[in-house]
């Protein structure tokens, strides 16, 4: 059986481990249930590691928030030509950044779990179609 790619998986949001399994609960601009689940439903790794695991997520969401601002300067910049208004780019700032909010806190999770977590690696033999014989 082909393996599940890494970047489909972390795209999707699957888990590390089996790259099968949804890593959270519902759709992502849904109001109140961007969730993370607490174990893999496919192969039951447990996402928070250790307790408060997910504090060190909010790095990387700092990380993906400058890069994402930095783009829409750029982008309104570009789009604009115009370097005098100073809130022109503050809103252009605070409003991407907020509309950019749930596709952060998912993959600040997903970066987390797949580049800096050691204990977890993909296990190939997890990475299989539970329905395969139940056709």
């Amino acid at each position: 059986m082909a393996q599940t790619p890494k970047a489909w998986a972390m795209l999707h949001a699957k888990c590390p481990r089996c790259r099968r399994g949804k890593m959270f609960v519902g759709g992502m601009y849904s109001f109140g249930s961007n969730k993370i689940n607490e174990r893999c439903p496919h192969c039951g790794l447990m996402f928070e590691i250790e307790p408060g695991y997910f504090y060190a997520a909010m790095y990387v969401s700092y990380a993906l928030n400058i890069a994402e601002a930095v783009g829409i300067v750029i982008a309104t910049y570009t789009l604009t030509h115009n370097a005098d208004s100073p809130w022109l780019y503050t809103c252009a700032i605070l409003g991407g950044c907020f509309l950019l909010a749930p596709i952060n806190f998912r993959y600040s999770r997903v970066i987390l779990l797949y580049w800096l977590s050691p204990k977890i690696h993909y296990q190939p033999y997890l990475d299989t179609d539970d329905n395969k014989g139940n056709t």
